[in-house]
């Protein structure tokens, strides 16, 4: 597990309003590691927020959190 997986999985169990239908998996892109959100009910709109501020957010702290030196982390949000 990356720090960045794990940045991801703490935001977006603290937004939810149903934390256990909150499942982030890891994987590997092809411009750097990619980070998948996934929610239950209408917590997607909360983890993307007003014109994808929430979003943008959580992305660059992802960023900062990574351990993968010159590589930008991907994080999708899945319905």
């Amino acid at each position: 597990m990356s720090r960045a997986r794990d940045v991801v999985e703490v935001i977006g169990r603290a937004l939810a309003d149903q934390p256990d239908g909150v499942s982030v998996t890891e994987g590997e892109g092809r411009e750097g590691p990619r980070v998948e959100l996934s929610t239950t009910g209408q917590d997607l709109g909360r983890m993307i927020g007003r014109q994808g501020r929430t979003a943008s957010s959580i992305r660059a702290l992802a960023e900062l959190a990574s351990d993968v030196e010159g590589r930008q982390v991907t994080v999708d949000f899945v319905d």
